[in-house]
């Protein structure tokens, strides 16, 4: 993106266009000075971890930024830090995702159920990432010839009932695309669910278009998760994304990360539950963040984001209040009782759907 290029200089057809807004992602300190003067830690935390994990923005969510404060919740999801570089306990792939794939980014916890990564690419790369080991790592991308032979061992399980479509972010795909992968999902008959898994509601809400809303609507029943994290990006073009997804019959959820510095605060969660609400989206999950790699800046004791969850109840109405769990190997772990067994040390004891306890490092 040409540092001339400024969000006033640009037509407003062309803003709202999601292709234009792809081709002209945010990839480097240069393009981010349209929108912002980046800290000297930022210039140098992009140039350090750019072979690490990559760096890019929508135009439009850059917009949401504050130039003037480098801790802004939005700037600081997705702008690189040097605190990146410094973090030792954590892990490129804390739920053992690689040993769940019976094969290629098929992830298979449950016996009911699969995540299936059909790209590894998105509209922008947050910092926190789960799967910042595999976006936009080209010996990620899923190959048509990988994605059919994930379709075949589809098929071939029929204990599979819900697929989750993610990735990186299956919106990323054109409508043809997906309106191919929906078709061969919906022709295997023991598929009964089709989840969506994006963040481009939030991100680029110009890529929910009528026509995209329309084609999904074929294929009944989708549902769609999305990943609102702070009150700012509740914007009116997300809200719009939103509306044209309910509208053609998709139910649509929101799952958050527990973020310091950005959503670990009482304020801050109500204000993002309620507006998620008042968007007649659902908050339905919000996760403990991982210990992955390059994130401790970002993690939040457990005790901390269960008092900010037990301190919203009474003080919103309770469909507004999400449930908080850890994701672990044996899948999510709701963060109350009675799966949570008590602190061992710095461990925290948690107790999975079958059996398994976890113990998941979280210092005092």
């Amino acid at each position: 993106m040409s540092e001339a290029i400024r969000v006033h200089d640009v037509a407003a057809a062309d803003w709202r266009d999601w292709g234009w807004q792809m081709r002209h992602r945010i990839r480097t300190a240069a393009d981010l000075r349209a929108f912002l003067e980046p800290t000297p830690d930022e210039v140098a935390a992009i140039e350090a971890l750019a072979t690490r994990f990559r760096f890019v923005i929508t135009p439009y969510y850059a917009s949401l930024m504050d130039p003037a404060d480098p801790d802004c919740p939005i700037r600081r999801q997705v702008v690189p830090r040097l605190a990146e570089l410094g973090d030792p306990a954590g892990l490129a792939d804390p739920l053992d995702e690689v040993a769940h794939s019976p094969v290629k980014n098929v992830i298979r916890v449950y016996r009911d159920r699969i995540a299936f990564c059909v790209n590894n690419e998105c509209a922008l790369y947050c910092r926190y990432c789960l799967r910042k080991r595999m976006v936009g790592d080209e010996d990620w991308t899923m190959q048509k010839r990988e994605l059919e032979t994930a379709l075949d061992w589809i098929a071939r399980t029929p204990e599979i009932r819900d697929v989750l479509l993610t990735g990186g972010d299956p919106l990323v795909y054109s409508d043809a695309k997906l309106e191919w992968l929906l078709g061969r999902l919906r022709a295997i008959p023991h598929v009964e669910l089709i989840r969506l898994g994006t963040r481009l509601p939030v991100t680029l809400p110009f890529r929910v278009t009528k026509a995209l809303c329309a084609m999904l609507e074929r294929f009944h029943p989708i549902w769609v998760n999305t990943h609102f994290n702070h009150p700012r990006e509740l914007t009116e073009e997300a809200a719009e994304a939103c509306d044209r997804l309910l509208r053609a019959g998709i139910p649509v959820g929101n799952q958050s990360v527990l973020l310091r510095g950005i959503n670990d605060s009482l304020p801050v969660m109500q204000a993002l539950c309620e507006g998620l609400v008042r968007m007649r989206v659902r908050p339905y999950y919000v996760y403990q963040a991982q210990l992955l790699e390059g994130t401790a800046h970002f993690r939040v004791p457990i005790e901390a984001g269960q008092a900010i969850f037990r301190a919203m109840r009474g003080r919103t109405s309770g469909f507004a209040i999400p449930q908080y769990v850890l994701d672990t190997p044996h899948g999510k772990v709701p963060l109350e009782l009675p799966f949570v067994k008590g602190r061992e040390g710095d461990d925290y004891v948690v107790e999975a759907w079958d059996g398994a306890i976890w113990r998941e490092p979280n210092p005092r």
